[in-house]
């Protein structure tokens, strides 16, 4: 049980990736023509200096494009997950210390000359260098400590991540294991993204690996959920890494997942009542199972007429308890006699609980029990109540 499990674990990551591995083929595309760009660049610049008969720097200039053009290409693809309001601080920060380097060496121009009163021309040159690394360090540093307060740069706006149809919704190891969900994408209900994060599956394996055989069950049930989706050409399913430095400091899975799913923008998809209550104090929106099936449930209106099957005794003296095919409740007054009956009853008032939704009604006149055994059946439910 354990190495099938294993087995099942391995395919879906090993699936996963291979979706996320086919969206970077563009980024590689990307990549391969900046590469050909610096080639071409160094080898004019190689060949420039030969024609001015200076090959050392030619070498130079060579392996020194080479070099910057490798370290960009290494950094891109060593610094995953970069976030544009990190990318735009810096790209600002840089313009505002070149800007301010500027005004603050402007400052310095009528203290320039050639007396002993005066700065040099090489020594005013170094200041200026030294003001503006200054002035973007400092630019750049606090940029970054205040990216969440971007609006300030430009006043009154506030930048906001563009997503390309719907928000990706985050499924939690609850909503994983209970199926439901696969059987909504089989509806083509939802067209957008579904993210399943590294540690929901390591959860599932987990639970798949349990010694006890309910959990082992449910682990292995989800697992196969996971694998329906995976092979459903409607769905759009990928594995997130998990690897946000916001997440770095945080265990708990189900903190994890507000933290992961409020830095992608996205929505959370439990069954987990905790879990909803603390994502949404976090601001994050989530979609509750349980909430969508009470509010697919069959509407009934009173006065309505319904046929029910009645299967049980209520609570209540005289009530029989039926339930719909999608396991809505029906208590049907003066129904006890007619238990293990299909009846007709008229709806009078319909209860939403936590729980789900109650229907209760009276059964149609013309219905009730005649003959000897409908009397055989009321004389029993008196001595029952009496007794």
């Amino acid at each position: 049980m354990s190495n099938s499990s294993n087995g099942l674990f391995g395919w879906l990551v090993s699936a996963l990736q291979q979706r996320s591995q086919a969206g970077q083929l563009h980024m590689w595309i990307l990549r391969g023509c900046f590469g050909v760009i610096v080639i071409g660049m160094a080898t004019f610049a190689l060949t420039h200096f030969e024609g001015l008969k200076e090959s050392g720097y030619g070498i130079l200039a060579f392996f020194g494009i080479l070099g910057v053009g490798a370290l960009v290409v290494l950094t891109d693809v060593f610094v995953r997950n970069k976030q544009i309001t990190t990318i735009s601080a810096i790209y600002f920060g840089l313009l505002l210390g070149f800007f301010l380097g500027w005004l603050f060496s402007m400052a310095l121009a009528p203290f320039e000359g050639n007396g002993s009163t005066g700065l040099s021309k090489e020594g005013a040159q170094a200041i200026r260098g030294l003001i503006t690394v200054v002035c973007c360090y400092v630019s750049i540093s606090t940029l970054l400590q205040t990216k969440d307060e971007f609006r300030f740069i430009i006043p009154y706006v506030e930048f906001s991540k563009e997503v390309k149809g719907g928000r990706p919704l985050v499924l939690d190891t609850s909503v994983i294991i209970d199926g439901r969900i696969a059987d909504i994408c089989d509806t083509r209900f939802i067209d957008t993204k579904l993210v399943v994060p590294r540690f929901v599956l390591q959860e599932l394996q987990s639970v798949a690996d349990s010694s006890d055989k309910l959990k082992r069950n449910r682990g292995r049930r989800g697992l196969d959920m996971l694998k329906r989706m995976q092979n459903n050409p409607k769905v759009d399913l990928q594995m997130h890494e998990g690897n946000l430095a916001e997440l770095r400091e945080v265990q708990k899975v189900d903190e994890r997942l507000v933290v992961l799913a409020k830095a992608l923008g996205a929505r959370v998809v439990t069954n987990d009542y905790n879990l909803n209550k603390i994502a949404q104090l976090q601001g994050v929106d989530v979609i509750n199972l349980n909430e969508l099936a009470n509010a697919l449930k069959t509407v009934a209106l009173p006065g309505e007429v319904m046929m029910v099957r009645l299967v049980k005794h209520g609570d209540q003296m005289g009530q029989g308890v039926g339930y719909l095919p999608d396991g809505t409740m029906v208590v049907v007054e003066q129904g006890r006699a007619q238990v293990g009956q299909d009846v007709n009853i008229t709806v009078t008032s319909v209860l939403q609980t936590p729980a789900g939704r109650m229907i209760f009604g009276r059964i149609e006149k013309g219905q009730g029990l005649t003959g000897s055994g409908g009397h055989a059946a009321l004389e029993k439910e008196k001595a029952e109540t009496s007794g």
